[in-house]
This record gives structure tokens, sequence and C-alpha cells, in this order.
């Protein structure tokens, strides 16, 4: 598998120009997209999905179900292919949220367009009211999976998303990635604001504790943090830097920042973008002179067939839902990705 591997990443390597030299890089692709309500049709007995049945009053049926799969899919299956540096294989490693079980993610990468890839996936049950979760998705000829586990974020009166945890190796070096849903602003965000507090917290303090037994490490944070990357919980409590010069050893670097400043996002409320939706990376991807993968690049995927056209959404993600309207979309988020390289020579 590895000779494959090797063989495959060489074909594909690229030359970027931006560097004084040519060189020739192998590619990794990291993303995280919220694929917005991500229902089966069959009711679960542990959480409140009624209305995600043919008989609930959204009438989800198995047509709209498979509409649902085939959108996701179209996405991505095309997410780091359209744009340089490209990576034919597609995504490498995709963080998801807002799934509700293993079913819908099994449908997903058995999709025509994905099932080629060999996809496998992580996902834990959790304890969420309306049975939504995170997984992570990854190509198994890229990255092998050590060990995982889901982190309980302590939430006084209710329950919220765990966070995932999954350690492994990416081409043979050792990485750690934390997959996230914070809770919402419901309620209003200064009400709010402590859930989201708790959620970071409980993932910093996992990330230190590895810090703390194994030195520097390659560390990846992504999800849909309900937040923007101003917000406390991100400079605060991840303590995660806009401006990768200011980034120290141990510390963590948000390439987003500069984008959301500029007013780019990838969901939209009253014409108001946010951008929660973000991929923070530890200090040790950012050093481009290195034997393993460095940071290379940010993007949001936002092609002109995700974006809503008509109506009252018109330039906002192209939604599944209209309130009870099936309106037929792909998400209310958009994703997000990162480019990766590595040299070889």
């Amino acid at each position: 598998m590895w000779l494959h591997l090797y063989s495959f990443l060489l074909i594909s390597g690229i030359s970027i120009t931006t560097f004084a030299q040519k060189n020739k890089y192998k590619i990794a692709t990291l993303s995280f997209y919220n694929c917005e309500n991500f229902f089966d049709t069959i009711k679960s007995p542990l959480a409140y999905d009624n209305e995600f049945t043919p008989s609930g009053k959204k009438h989800y049926t198995r047509i709209l179900y498979q509409q649902k799969v085939e959108n996701l899919a179209r996405v991505i299956a095309q997410m780091g292919t359209d744009k340089k540096p490209i990576n034919p294989d597609g995504v490498t490693i995709l963080g998801v949220a807002e799934i509700e079980n293993k079913n819908v993610l099994l449908d997903l990468i058995q999709h025509p367009l994905l099932k080629k890839r060999g996809y496998r996936y992580i996902h834990y049950e959790g304890k969420d009211a309306r049975g939504i979760e995170v997984a992570l998705l990854y190509n198994p000829a890229y990255f092998i999976v050590e060990t995982s586990k889901p982190l309980f974020v302590h939430l006084p009166g209710h329950y919220t998303r765990d966070i995932l945890w999954v350690k492994g190796k990416l081409d043979g070096e050792t990485i750690h990635i934390y997959v996230n849903h914070w809770p919402s602003k419901m309620g209003g965000e200064e009400k709010s604001a402590p859930y989201r507090a708790a959620a970071a917290m409980t993932c910093k303090n996992h990330a230190d504790s590895i810090l703390k037994a194994d030195g520097e490490q390659k560390i990846v944070i992504m999800g849909d943090f309900n937040d923007d990357p101003i917000s406390p919980s991100i400079t605060k409590i991840l303590r995660a830097k806009g401006n990768i010069d200011e980034v120290t050893r141990y510390g963590l670097f948000n390439p987003w920042t500069d984008l959301y400043k500029k007013g780019i996002g990838t969901l939209a409320y009253r014409d108001a973008w946010s951008l929660f939706d973000q991929i923070i990376l530890s200090y040790p991807w950012l050093h481009k002179k290195q034997k393993g993968f460095f940071y290379y690049q940010a993007q949001l995927f936002n092609r002109p067939f995700m974006i809503e056209n008509i109506g009252k959404y018109r330039g906002y993600p192209m939604r599944s839902w209209d309130g009870d309207h099936f309106r037929g979309g792909y998400s209310d988020h958009f994703p997000v990705y990162l480019t990766l390289l590595k040299r070889v020579n």
C-alpha cells in the first residue's frame, strides 16, 4: 500500500512557482464541512428527530434523503481539485458536523462520486438532544488511524456535541486532529458564550496534555465553532493567533482571521457574514523548511453552484432547508480546506 501511495504522490506532485526554486511536492488536503441536518429518514429512539422522517412536518422522504447525499458528495468530490495546487485524489482528511449517525456516513462514502477514494470514517454516538454529531472521514492511502476517542464537554443542565480526537499517521508523520461543533448562539451571544468557552477549554486542555507528555506535536483543531476568528473562545482560550509571525513555540495559528476581517465568511445571517468554520494549526506546521508536511494556504470552497440565486437568501450558501421546505441545496455553510505540502527529493 505504501509503495502505491508513494508512487501516486510523486505523480501528483506539482511545481510551486512562488518558491525561489521549482520543487516537487506531495499534497494533502485538510477540510471541514458542516453538512446541515444530514439525517436519515429513520426515527431515532435516542433523539428528537421526528421532523426528519416521512411522517414528520418536513415530510422527509427517501427521495429527499438521496438528493441530500448526492449534493454533499458533489461538493466533497470537487474540493481541492479545481484550484492550484491540485490534489487529483481530492480531500485527504475531512471533518464533518451535523451528521446523525454512521448510516449517513456509509451512504455518503459509498456514493459513486466518492466510492473510488475508499474513504473510511471515525464516529461515536453522543448525547446531543437533536442527535447531530461530528465525525472524521479519511483516505486510508494517506492517513492511518492509531487511536481516537470522544471528549465530553461538560455543560450545566444539558448536553452538547462531543469533541472527536483522532491520532494517526499522515504519510508516516504523527498528527492529532480535533473535530468540533461548539454550542450555538441560541438564547443570545452573551448568554451562550460560556458554553463555547467550555468546549474551547475541553479541547485546549486535551491538546495541552499531549504537548506536556510528548513535546511539540502537529495538531489540527477544526470545526464549526459558532464563533468567529476574533472571538474570545478562539483568541483567549485557544490562544490562536491570526498573524503567523506572532505564533510562538507550542502556539496555534488561525489562517482565517485575515479573511474574516475582509468580510469573507462561511455562513450568513441577516446579511452579515460569519466565519464559524475554521481549521487551526499548531506551530510545527508553519516551517516550510522541514521534512514533513507544512501549511501552504487556506481556502473557502464556495463555487457558483453552491450559492443561492433566488429569494431572501440570494447570495448566501444554498441551503438544504428553508424552514420545512426542502430547497434542494447543499448546506447553509460553505466548507473550508487547507493545502499542505511536503517536499519530494
